[in-house]
């Protein structure tokens, strides 16, 4: 362990030093390369993944059918007329003029075509008293919402004249304008929020303005260099809207977090009596190392999400891979450059209420003092405590259901449109989202065809799959015809599932699937739920075991330790666990939702688990490898282990509180959204960032490292052989003459 290298190497070292000596030269370089990367985004244009590649399986092949036809599937929409009590039936006068009324009006408005009235379809409910009116809305599908006002305003008319009933409009297009008009800047205002929220904790952390505002600018030119990036690498693998928000988020904290480590290093160091110059090159090589190790580390993380076979989360993965190196490789680059530049006005704008409140050092960090002194004191009770309380409410995860969740449960009752969609769901259960077949046959007109879809229609009903009506549109001219199923269940998605099953395993075999030459898959929403989860089941293994894989090898090679790659595995699995458990009690259960604004669906939207894991085994990284770092630091410079736990910690506190805050405060911005699957991310994201600055890196790591004492640097002989990827550097190294040969040894991390 001892310091076995006189001159400064490594490759964070090297960086920092020719940008401090070359300024100018470092600043035009990032600027160029953010203006470069944004205009040849811009020229480029972004390509999104298209539904085709969504999914695999049925739901893949019926969009590729589609696709292929170049059939583009209207919006459709349903006008839903229930008699109010038990008075009038659809047989009655008063009904049969209110569906005459509404097929009248929205057909006057020009907008809409294919109006079929429920006496003709046979779309009435079993019990008279419901019926529904379904035509297709003109133009595309994408952009029906701005299209559907005056139709809406029809249907309200004639509901106005028809008391007795009520008669409400629901389907693609007005559920696109409501979501548009309740939350279509939700998103938005979250985004735009993000910064502010940042830059307001980092000017209280810092005290000063210029300071506080280098985190925040160089995230966001990182963020706009990667924009650009993204709209390039789109064309090998399209990129999404989803994939841009994700992006946003991971740029934003680790953007944030690298500067501000290496910023408040380099103000210890000054507030330590070095000078500007040799305290920018101590920051260099030892956050700056950090920053590397980290950032590579969350980039393997990230690439995680490649190997799910997912289109949309292949692309939040290259999408916040790119985010974060373009970061790193900022806070190694210009950022010292700047602070170069800067000097002694960095400090410049400070807030006259924080201009006496000491800094820098971490040594006044009264409160983790007082902790770390009882911790240290009883490690295994600290042991003990602290990773039972995570197992306690990590418990919850092993009951995790996990589904895409339905109407109702991502916006309640809130919403009128809601309220429709459960009455429909009622009335005719599965009608607001049935199950779609694409036939695809050679001659769809041909008898043989034509006999087996209305096998297919009958055997659907027969069979308890659906109650019916089952709609069929032919599409002649390329052979293709869509079969709508409402399934049993409706929004129950459990029961709708069973369906699905039977259409899937008995119902098409036994029909059109006797019929040589014709495909026929299943999509829909139940059915793309269904592909999604199957497909997510089978990534989970691969996307675990490379992630966790990676992080031990890479944890192995920087600090040359067995013990320090296991127990960074250990405590980042725990930090996971306990967030599913909390997402599972507050979300699942329903157990102080009301405290997060939020309710109990019963369940965890599908996409999340896998993507917390990966984005928390990322981001987590962060505060381990520069806590470890700090306390390898000063076991190297000769303390005991336990006086280098001590330091490493306290003098990082400071440090890893503000970069949390900002996380946590980030991150709950988006659990304030109306969506629960919004609200389940930022929650989610927010508590295990929130336990892993503070139960684990506080408690757990420091104590567990006081228990196993020197054996926390054991490295098995056998492993002697791997690359050393350690810098094994100290300040006063750093600070010496030699710091300044730039020749010589080969470059190390």
């Amino acid at each position: 362990m001892g310091n076995r290298e006189a001159r400064v190497r490594g490759l964070a070292a090297r960086a920092g030093g020719w940008s401090a000596r070359h300024r100018w030269a470092a600043v035009g370089i990032w600027v160029l390369f953010v203006v470069l990367a944004t205009g040849l985004g811009s020229a480029a244009g972004r390509v999104d993944v298209k539904d085709s590649d969504q999914l695999k399986g049925e739901t893949h092949t019926a969009a590729r059918i589609i696709e292929d036809a170049g059939i583009d599937e209207p919006a459709s929409e349903t006008v839903l007329i229930q008699a109010r009590g038990d008075g009038l039936k659809a047989t009655d006068p008063e009904f049969r003029d209110a569906v005459t009324a509404v097929v009248r009006a929205v057909g006057k408005t020009g907008r809409v075509t294919d109006v079929t009235s429920p006496y003709e379809a046979k779309t009435i409910s079993k019990d008279g008293r419901s019926a529904l009116v379904q035509f297709d809305m003109r133009g595309e599908s994408d952009t029906a919402g701005e299209r559907v006002e005056p139709v809406l305003e029809a249907v309200e008319g004639v509901q106005q004249e028809h008391e007795a009933l009520r008669i409400e409009e629901i389907g693609g297009a007005s559920m696109m304008k409501t979501f548009d008009d309740a939350f279509g800047d939700d998103f938005k205002k979250a985004e735009y929020s993000a910064v502010p929220v940042a830059f307001g904790i980092l000017l209280i952390a810092f005290g000063a303005l210029v300071a506080a505002l280098l985190p925040v600018a160089l995230a966001l030119t990182a963020i706009m260099a990667t924009m650009g990036l993204m709209a390039v690498v789109s064309h090998v693998m399209p990129m999404s809207e989803t994939a841009n928000s994700v992006m946003l988020l991971v740029g934003m904290a680790v953007g944030v977090d690298y500067c501000l480590f290496y910023l408040r290093r380099e103000r210890e160091e000054r507030e330590a009596g070095r000078d500007p110059q040799t305290a920018l090159r101590i920051a260099a090589a030892t956050s700056g190392r950090a920053i590397v190790v980290s950032g590579v580390t969350v980039c393997v993380a990230m690439a995680g999400m490649l190997f799910t076979g997912l289109a949309e989360f292949e692309a939040m993965g290259l999408a916040s891979l790119i985010v974060v190196a373009v970061a790193m490789v900022g806070s190694v680059t210009v950022l010292p450059a700047l602070l170069s530049l800067l000097g002694e006005r960095v400090e410049k704008g400070r807030l006259p209420f924080l201009r006496r409140r000491k800094r820098g050092t971490g040594q006044d960090s009264r409160f983790w003092t007082a902790v770390l002194r009882r911790v240290l004191a009883r490690p295994v009770l600290s042991v003990v405590v602290a990773a039972g309380a995570l197992l306690a409410v990590a418990a919850p995860a092993l009951g995790m259901k996990t589904q895409q969740l339905t109407l109702d449960q991502e916006f309640g009752d809130s919403l009128p449109i809601v309220q429709t969609y459960n009455r429909l769901n009622e009335a005719f259960p599965g009608g607001s989202e049935p199950a779609e077949v694409v036939v695809k046959a050679d001659d769809i007109n041909a008898p043989q065809v034509q006999s087996a879809l209305a096998d297919f229609r009958d055997r659907a009903i027969s069979s308890g799959a659906s109650r019916g009506p089952v709609e069929i549109k032919l599409h002649d001219a390329q052979n293709v015809a869509f079969v709508y199923v409402p399934l049993v269940g409706g929004s129950d998605l459990d029961r709708a599932g069973e369906s699905l099953d039977t259409l899937r395993d008995e119902v098409r075999p036994a029909t059109l699937g006797k019929v040589e030459g014709v495909e026929a898959p299943i999509t829909g929403q139940v059915a793309g739920s269904k592909d999604f989860n199957d497909q997510l089941a089978g990534a989970v293994v691969p996307v675990f075991a490379f992630v966790v894989v990676f992080a031990f090898v890479l944890m192995l090679l920087s600090f040359r330790s067995l013990t320090i790659a296991v127990t960074s595995i250990v405590l980042n699995l725990l930090s996971v666990g306990a967030a599913y458990g909390i997402l599972v009690a507050v979300f699942q259960h329903g157990w102080g939702a009301s405290l997060v604004g939020a309710e109990g669906v019963g369940a965890i939207i599908t996409w999340l688990p896998l993507f917390l894991f990966v984005i928390l085994f990322g981001l987590s990284m962060d505060y381990h490898v520069f806590v470890v770092s700090r306390i390898r630091e000063a076991r190297l410079r000769g303390l005991e282990t336990r006086d280098a736990i001590r330091h490493g910690v306290v003098t990082t506190a400071g440090v890893v509180t503000s970069a949390a805050v900002i996380m946590v405060a980030v991150f709950a911005i988006f659990g304030t959204l109306s969506m629960q699957s919004m609200k389940q991310m930022g929650v989610g994201l927010a508590a295990a960032v929130l336990i892993d600055a503070t139960i684990i890196r506080g408690v757990l790591l420091p104590a567990v490292m006081a228990l196993l004492g020197e054996r926390n640097w054991y490295l098995p002989r056998w492993l002697h052989r791997l690359p050393d990827l350690t810098h094994d550097e100290t300040p006063q190294a750093i600070a010496g003459p030699a710091a300044h040969d730039d020749e010589g040894e080969p470059v190390k991390v």
